[in-house]
């Protein structure tokens, strides 16, 4: 009975590990799924919005996050995947979670980047254990309520936000209380 037990358990461990494994994405295409949605949004992201090119030529790196869900239904929730990118290549990928509770009702997927305009915030955010965002991001916004590009005074902010390419039936999106962490896609 005893001998039972053991195998049980060493089977048992060997698969959560082989799950863990699986969760983290060794072994799949994670990374060039994630890297051709990347080159996507960005080429998305530069046709519409011409003025982020210069935000992106300008910045010590770029967060591109092609596909963020969010939905909502008193508590809400949100989840996506994305590619850091310092001089034009990946240099790590990332997870974005957020949580919120409240009046709200519905689902909306969009994309966002977030450019970073100094060393500092780029260090900032690759040395830590898990980036959460809040008042230290600036939006980038048109007079029309789109986000474009950020004027002279924003582009002095250590991080700049761009949301776009929303669809759904949600209004808003947001990122404060965003958290992101590295991930092995």
């Amino acid at each position: 009975m005893t001998h039972i037990s053991r195998r049980t358990a060493l089977i048992g461990v060997a698969a959560g590990m082989t799950l863990a494994a699986c969760g983290n994405g060794i072994g799949s295409n994670g990374a060039a799924t994630i890297d051709a949605r990347t080159a996507s949004t960005l080429n998305f992201m530069y046709d519409e919005f011409p003025g982020t090119r210069e935000l992106a030529n300008k910045s010590a790196g770029m967060l591109v996050m092609p596909v963020v869900t969010e939905v909502g239904l008193g508590l809400g929730g949100a989840f996506g995947r994305g590619a850091l990118q310092v001089g034009g290549s990946v240099v790590d990928y990332y997870s974005t979670t957020s949580g919120s509770a409240g009046l709200q009702i519905g689902a909306q997927q969009y994309s966002h980047v977030l450019f970073f305009m100094t060393q500092d915030a780029l260090q900032n955010f690759r040395s830590g254990q898990g980036w959460a965002a809040g008042a230290d991001i600036t939006y980038a916004i048109n007079d029309t309520g789109e986000m474009l590009q950020a004027e002279t005074t924003t582009s002095l902010a250590p991080v700049i936000a761009v949301v776009f390419a929303q669809a759904g039936l949600r209004i808003g999106a947001t990122l404060d209380g965003t958290k992101y962490s590295r991930i092995i896609p």
